[in-house]
């Protein structure tokens, strides 16, 4: 008979799948009441305060604020927690080496460990100028070139591929390389600086990022090669957005505006390997993975070259014209299939991060921050950031089951606009398109993170530079937002920094 120990892994196993049970239809009319927008102003929601329902945490706000567990985790699934947060912070080492458990890293890499772009399981910063330290990434450049071919549109129509990579560098710049190897390039980031003048004198500088690559390790890239950078998300809150019911979600799309709002979401559908079916995406800047496991295994292929078995290449991003690369010892074990990360850490590093917590509000009664909240859905802004959820049922996953959550996302794609386009399709996401991010624990990006960086790329440099960028579906809103007396922007922002 299998001990209480086992039987909680094996439903931790279990409920690495993504699929969840519907809302049972006798409460669904409850739950429509509960999750609709609110119009009074007056005084905090009820449960407002427990920003991801009994999983928000209430410990001292401070630069741990987004590492604790799910507040409902059972005592005897904190250990799952713990060891997962272990190999989040593992230092990769290239192979061979005396540990095994530890090797494999590369040959080409981003970083050595998931937390040094997460650090404290927090945002990325922008960088300014060169990225040099060895092991770390500030910025990370996805790349992809235009269907070569009626296969590549296909695949791309089908959702069977995101994007179609470049044939030497594949899907990802690594500016980091093993012994022995060379790295792909080395990544400068400078800035144009735009003003943008407000009713009220107050003078705002954008900033955009310009990307410099110095150095191809592997030939020139190509002209039409398609570059877009990145920077890493917060942690939280992850396992209550995978939980979502995808009818929930899609019950927002609206992608001809029949509406004649201006707001035209739509899901992405993404082929997900976990899950070895077409899915709606749900992480990543354009929702181009389905579940979890499917964005822990590919930014372990990815970022630290660390096969899985759902990416076995023991080569990591390396493409055969990198022909070194491919030749390069790997740490493969054939315990494990011969790859370098095995199912079960896969499993604990999911679970560690379908739990990390999403702190309480602050402030929630604050009169400022109620009138920084009205103007914030007066001026249009949930159209796109929609406020709240209630999450299924779902026994294999007790700290997400039925919970009302805010994060303050519809899940959904939009076109925002010249000024943020990548020029990059992604999935079903063309190149004007990104998700909508959470907006929950952004209040305290600089507690965590030291930094107030924002945007897929880190170019706004606080929340109303990232307000200003936004343009295409969400211009309306924005053109609201610049037009608000100095006080009213001021409440906006409050609200926004209580989250």
């Amino acid at each position: 008979m299998l001990n209480r120990s086992k039987l909680l892994f094996c439903a931790l196993l279990m409920s690495s799948a993504g699929t969840l049970p519907a809302f049972a239809e006798a409460e669904q009319d409850r739950i429509t009441r509960i999750t609709a927008p609110t119009s009074d102003f007056s005084r905090p929601e009820k449960y407002e305060i427990m920003q991801a329902g009994a999983a928000t945490h209430r410990k001292r706000i401070n630069g741990d604020a987004f590492s604790h567990p799910s507040a409902n985790m059972a005592f005897d699934r904190r250990l799952y927690f713990e060891l997962g947060d272990g190999i989040f912070k593992k230092m990769w080492v290239s192979a061979p080496a005396s540990t095994k458990s530890s090797d494999g890293l590369g040959p080409l890499y981003n970083a050595r460990s998931c937390q040094r772009c997460h650090l404290k399981d927090g945002r990325g910063a922008a960088p300014d100028g060169l990225q040099a330290e060895s092991g770390s990434v500030a910025l990370l450049l996805r790349l992809s070139i235009p269907p070569q071919n009626a296969d590549d549109h296909a695949s791309l129509k089908s959702g069977t591929a995101p994007s179609i990579p470049d044939p030497v560098y594949g899907g990802q710049l690594q500016n980091f390389a093993t012994p022995g190897q060379s790295a792909e390039a080395t990544v400068t980031v400078t800035y144009e600086e735009t003003p943008v003048p407000l009713p009220d004198g107050t003078i705002v500088s954008l900033r955009k990022p310009v990307i410099t690559l110095t150095g191809p390790g592997y030939g020139p890239f190509r002209e039409d090669l398609m570059i877009s950078p990145r920077i890493a998300s917060p942690m939280i809150g992850l396992g209550m957005l995978e939980a979502l019911s995808e009818e929930d979600i899609l019950s927002w799309a609206d992608p001809d505006d029949r509406d004649g709002d201006g707001i035209s979401g739509r899901g992405n559908r993404i082929r997900s390997k976990l899950g070895q079916e077409v899915m709606l995406g749900r992480f990543g800047w354009k929702a181009n993975q389905a579940t979890l496991k499917d964005q822990v295994t590919d930014a372990f292929s990815g970022d630290l070259g660390i096969s899985s078995s759902l990416h076995p290449a023991n080569a990591g991003d390396c493409t055969p014209a990198q022909t070194a690369c491919i030749a390069a010892p790997d740490g493969g074990d054939a315990r494990s299939g011969n790859v370098e990360v095995n199912d079960h850490l896969l499993d604990l590093v999911t679970f560690y991060s379908r739990n990390l917590a999403v702190p309480a509000r602050r402030d929630v009664g604050n009169p400022a921050v109620l009138a920084g909240k009205k103007i914030f859905y007066g001026t249009g802004c949930i159209a796109c950031h929609r406020p709240k959820y209630v999450t299924p049922r779902d026994p294999l996953r007790p700290e997400q089951s039925f919970q009302l959550v805010w994060p303050y996302t519809d899940m959904l794609l939009h076109d925002m606009g010249d000024g943020l386009a990548d020029d990059r399709p992604d999935g079903f996401a063309d190149g004007r398109e990104w998700r909508t991010p959470p907006l929950w624990g952004i209040g305290l990006t600089k507690t965590v993170s030291g930094h107030t960086h924002f945007l897929h790329d880190g170019r706004a440099r606080n929340l109303l530079e990232a307000i200003l960028w936004h343009g295409g579906e969400a211009t309306t809103a924005r053109n609201r937002v610049i037009a608000l007396p100095t006080r009213d922007r001021e409440n906006l922002l409050r609200f926004l920094n209580s989250l």
